[in-house]
């Protein structure tokens, strides 16, 4: 028997994600929470700044959820409701707003990345930034 084997996001690779995500509300003076889930949509890691509004960590836990339960950005829920499919609002676990993306390795989903604290658009450029150092680890 020959065992199948996929990439796996570890806590370190969540860190650093999350930290190019802090850069990014750093350099904009936004206060955010990053929340990091694995790719069966359980928390592996979580960071919130100083003074953010604390509704933002189940919000950003939400997001990422999402991106990982149906492996596309939130956005494009946002983007459904806002056209009028209403149905994404009656999804569970559905946040529709920006700024949940999944994380893929090689192709793979392996987790996912929920930002929450500002406007979703600044969400989503968090989300970006993040992302964008996933990227540069593979």
């Amino acid at each position: 028997m020959i065992m199948s084997t996929k990439p796996v996001l570890t806590l370190t690779d969540a860190k650093r994600i999350a930290a190019a995500a802090d850069v990014e509300a750093l350099r904009n003076n936004w206060r955010v929470v990053v929340a990091v889930v694995d790719d069966g949509g359980h928390l592996l890691y979580l960071q919130r700044s100083h003074d953010t509004q604390f509704g933002s960590v189940e919000t950003a836990i939400a997001k990422a959820y999402a991106a990982i339960a149906f492996r596309r950005a939130t956005k494009t829920s946002e983007d459904a409701v806002l056209s009028g499919r209403l149905i994404h609002l009656a999804l569970p676990s559905v946040i529709p707003a920006e700024g949940g993306v999944p994380l893929l390795i090689d192709g793979i989903v392996v987790g996912a990345l929920g930002i929450s604290g500002v406007r979703s658009s600044e969400d989503g450029q968090i989300a970006a930034a993040g992302l964008a150092a996933l990227n540069q680890l593979t």
